[in-house]
């Protein structure tokens, strides 16, 4: 062999052994991100929790599937999400367990308009999550469980008020200046901020959340705002929110024409529901029974969960949120966090049973 080739194997080598070990310490570090069932670091994950009472059984209250893009379908979890492990769980403990609530190299916030132990108030939005984060990356867990997370003194609490219906968690892991998008989209939302810390380091980049965790209002340029949010990973999400002052259904008048997608809607139906509307060039329809892999059916009314998925296959849109389709909600904040990925959306459209025509 020439001794330039020689040289240049030898480089070339060297270079790929830096290369992975680069990678390697890459994927070792602490950095705050969403965590799998085994504790691991995930791009994003995706929880659907079971409703208490399903078609012909009682079920726990406190099973639940997972998703990430390393499985092709919906896995019944081993663990129970009042547990601390699991997915939830483990990626709250980053929070919980190392005492990250009393660092100054971090920022964190947890949102609920049902938030635990406090009183309800009114004028909030209808949002409920959680996120931490350093100046190098975080998560963003958006839920629908009232009274979830709890404060972080007192460790991982899953609510009792959480096991009757269905909810979904969805968590996706950010670089730090992604923050500062979510940030300003969480400002239409209007959450209210129960637990949180933004120290001296981060205010500058971050005056809406300082903002919001003094339960200050930030002053908005219009009643509603989308913006596309990419993952550490680079998965793609759009994310759209309104304010109280867009008075509409947010995926009837906003995201089914925008998106150009008829849309199958899955949310808490009681009293006040609005029916499956037709009206506008893309429909909105109610659905009305879920059959998950597991041989799991339960009907809507049990499911506080908020998801729609696009009718057509060819369409692939997956929203995951906060807002019901409810009267009452029409006059409320919240938002919806689309993808058009393709395992997402197959995970979703189906379960879907059956639903309601216009």
């Amino acid at each position: 062999m020439q001794p330039s080739l020689v040289r240049m194997t030898v480089h070339f080598s060297l270079k790929l052994l830096v290369t992975v070990l680069f990678w390697h310490c890459t994927l070792s570090r602490a950095d705050f991100s969403c965590r799998n069932e085994a504790d691991e670091p995930v791009d994003w994950f995706i929880i659907y929790k079971l409703p208490k009472y399903r078609i012909n059984y009682v079920g726990s209250g406190v099973d639940y599937m997972y998703l990430d893009s390393s499985v092709n379908d919906w896995k019944m979890s081993t663990f129970m999400v009042n547990l601390s492990q699991g997915a939830v769980g483990n990626t709250l403990s980053q929070l919980y367990a190392r005492k990250t609530y009393e660092s100054e190299d971090s920022v964190y916030a947890l949102y609920n308009d049902a938030p635990p132990v406090l009183d309800y108030i009114k004028g909030y939005g209808h949002t409920k999550g959680a996120l931490l984060l350093d100046h190098s990356q975080g998560f963003w867990l958006s839920h629908t469980v009232p009274r979830f997370p709890s404060f972080p003194e007192r460790g991982y609490i899953y609510p009792p008020s959480g096991r009757v219906n269905g909810q979904t968690a969805l968590c996706v892991t950010f670089r730090y200046k992604q923050f500062l998008t979510l940030v300003e989209q969480l400002s239409f939302l209007y959450p209210r901020i129960y637990n949180c810390s933004v120290p001296a380091a981060f205010s500058t980049d971050l005056p809406q959340l300082v903002q919001l965790c003094k339960g200050i209002k930030p002053s908005l340029t219009s009643d509603r705002n989308m913006q596309q949010l990419v993952s550490v990973g680079g998965e793609k999400f759009v994310h759209f929110v309104k304010s109280e002052r867009y008075v509409d259904d947010i995926y009837t008048g906003w995201v089914a024409q925008v998106l150009k997608t008829d849309l199958l809607v899955e949310s808490w139906q009681r009293e006040g529901q609005l029916p499956s509307n037709c009206s506008l060039p893309k429909h909105t329809m109610n659905i009305k029974r879920i059959h998950l892999p597991t041989s799991v059916w339960f009907q809507s009314y049990h499911d506080h969960s908020k998801w729609c998925v696009s009718q057509r296959p060819e369409d692939q849109v997956i929203c995951l949120g906060d807002l019901n389709r409810d009267r009452a909600q029409l006059w409320r904040s919240g938002g919806l966090t689309c993808s058009f990925n393709p395992l997402i959306y197959r995970a979703f459209r189906q379960v879907v049973d059956s639903y309601i025509s216009c």
